[in-house]
């Protein structure tokens, strides 16, 4: 599997350094198990100032990013990378929820070929529907909530992507398999991580289970199901639902 690049067109690079080179992600990086680059949409911007955003037509509070600056953005991307597959993600609110299954979809192709993606950042109102319409792949949300700009969506999705990524989870990747959206339950549906305990054995009151204490892996399996389930009833019953 080539090692997938991430690609962040942003008005603030310098967000994305601490988070991609630092615990799992900086490890997987200095193993080359994955490529990150940023660009200034800034450097893109037109007239003297570097304008990169403009009025809405039709009125309303705040500032859209132009189509041009995005455009040329992507384009310059596309040419330092020119032997990738690129898919373009436009995180929003106003997307399409986000889940596992279709990051792994994403990932699909990138076992026969060098895959990248290139999150655009948006910020202010949003960005010029033509844009979206004509150079966005994806447009998709992380939650029903807004944020102050596209960058903290961004690493999200691409952290989430990283760890799909074989040996980016160095020895945790046997974990992965049982955390939550991973996990399945008899008839296939998705289930929530079980809950985790460790020392002490009781906190004000408060003891582990005694079946994770038993060394009885029978029962403890068991028990991690059930509490999966009872989990997901409690917290996330919609996951159940069948379509």
């Amino acid at each position: 599997m080539a090692a997938p690049h991430f690609a962040f067109i942003t008005l603030f690079p310098d967000v994305f350094r601490t988070w991609l080179e630092t615990s799992i992600p900086g490890r997987a990086r200095d193993r080359g198990l994955f490529e990150y680059s940023t660009c200034d949409l800034r450097e893109f911007g037109l007239g003297k100032h570097k304008a990169v955003d403009d009025v809405a037509f039709g009125g309303g509070g705040g500032m859209v990013l132009r189509v041009e600056p995005l455009v040329a953005a992507v384009a310059s991307v596309r040419q330092q990378h020119p032997c990738r597959r690129w898919v373009v993600v436009l995180p929003t609110p106003a997307g399409k929820r986000v889940n596992a299954d279709t990051l792994t979809q994403w990932m699909a192709p990138s076992a026969t070929e060098p895959l990248g993606f290139i999150f655009v950042c948006g910020h202010y109102e949003g960005v010029d529907e033509r844009f979206v319409e004509g150079w966005v792949d994806h447009t998709v949300s992380v939650g029903d909530f807004v944020v102050t700009g596209g960058e903290l969506p961004a690493l999200c999705l691409a952290d989430a992507l990283l760890r799909l990524v074989p040996g980016a989870l160095g020895e945790r990747a046997h974990s992965a398999a049982e955390e939550s959206f991973s996990l399945k339950g008899l008839r296939g549906e998705t289930l929530l991580e079980y809950p985790q305990y460790t020392r002490p054995r009781e906190f004000e009151g408060r003891a582990v289970p005694d079946v994770l204490l038993s060394g009885d892996h029978g029962a403890i399996d068991r028990w991690r199901k059930a509490s999966s389930r009872e989990r997901t009833e409690r917290w996330r019953p919609d996951l159940l639902q069948t379509p």
